[in-house]
């Protein structure tokens, strides 16, 4: 069995089924793997685990496209991170900066 060949057609089936962008299912694939390690790992998004998850499943699937195509797309490899990474990336920092982990919100400080 062509792992790669088949992980590719789910990819290219997934594409067509919903006729959206390559561009737009890498930022909605970045966003879900983003909340399903936030519920499997149960870590804040703020902390890194959740996005360093990201990371992994988008590294692993840029070494199935190298599998696939034979050599590196180096141009759509490059947008296919930017694309998947960004928003999980600015959440955590966003929320990094709003609660920083290990403190109580403003509020709740005030009501004790």
């Amino acid at each position: 069995m062509d792992i790669p060949a088949l992980y590719h057609s789910v990819i290219i089936w997934i594409g067509d089924g919903t006729g959206a962008s390559d561009s737009l299912l890498h930022v909605h694939a970045g966003l879900t793997v983003l909340f399903v390690a936030r519920l499997v790992t149960r870590r804040s998004l703020a902390t890194p685990i959740p996005f360093l998850v990201v990371c992994a499943a988008e590294l692993a699937n840029e070494i199935m496209d190298r599998l696939t195509f034979g050599s590196w797309r180096l141009t759509d490899t490059l947008l296919d991170v930017v694309n998947t990474l960004f928003w999980p990336l600015m959440l955590m920092i966003g929320l990094r900066l709003r609660h920083p982990h290990g403190t109580k919100p403003v509020q709740a400080l005030r009501e004790t």
